[in-house]
């Protein structure tokens, strides 16, 4: 039987987003669980559409397929802030989900969100909340961060009870700061801990 895994899915354009993914993973890793972090991206959605992207990117992470998503004990996802909302990119490859739903694949696994913005008030907490949208439709348990973490209250910056998120800067050159790290990594651990509790059930 192969290691159980949670799949943590994000797009990203200018990096923030994946620096995010890679800590939630860390977390899941770091949770002493045995469950594995397996890491996807989506292809970016082209207004050209005579051009198609090919199914293994040239360099970076892979393209997420529906098979990573049916067969995962949990799922972390990830997106930037566009307008208050997750990428196009993002929401095609859900809008491609519906065998998925239809079939059930995802009922009562748990789910967390993740994001990043380009200022402090950019939208970071309605990007979160409409990325659990599909989440709940596909009957997923949502998995917030509890304020038991210190950094959620410490924080001046990025990170909510919603999910961890990370304030890049208008030219994404902003570090991130302890706390969302901390908080990323929090995410991670507990998301893990809780996909593990409801294999028991």
């Amino acid at each position: 039987m192969s290691q159980p895994y949670i799949l943590v899915l994000y797009y990203s354009q200018n990096g923030s987003t994946k620096d995010l993914a890679y800590l939630v993973a860390q977390g899941i890793e770091d949770s002493g669980t045995g469950i594995a972090a397996r890491i996807r991206t989506v292809p970016k959605v082209s207004s050209e559409t005579e051009k198609v992207a090919p199914s293994i990117p040239d360099e970076g992470d892979l393209y997420a397929t529906m098979d990573d998503l049916k067969n995962c004990v949990g799922l972390a996802l990830g997106s930037p802030t566009h307008f208050g909302n997750m990428a196009a990119s993002m929401k095609y490859f859900w809008d491609n989900s519906v065998t998925i739903w239809l079939a059930g694949d995802l009922q009562n696994k748990p789910a967390s969100v993740f994001t990043s913005t380009g200022t402090m008030h950019g939208g970071q907490e309605t990007t979160l909340t409409s990325m659990m949208t599909p989440l709940l439709h596909h009957g997923m348990v949502i998995v917030g961060i509890p304020y038991s973490e210190p950094a959620l209250n410490t924080t001046s910056q990025g990170g909510s009870p919603y999910g961890a998120s990370h304030v890049s800067g208008a030219k994404h050159d902003h570090i991130m700061s302890a706390d969302e790290k901390t908080l990323a990594i929090a995410q991670g651990q507990r998301l893990a801990k809780i996909a593990k509790a409801l294999q028991a059930l």
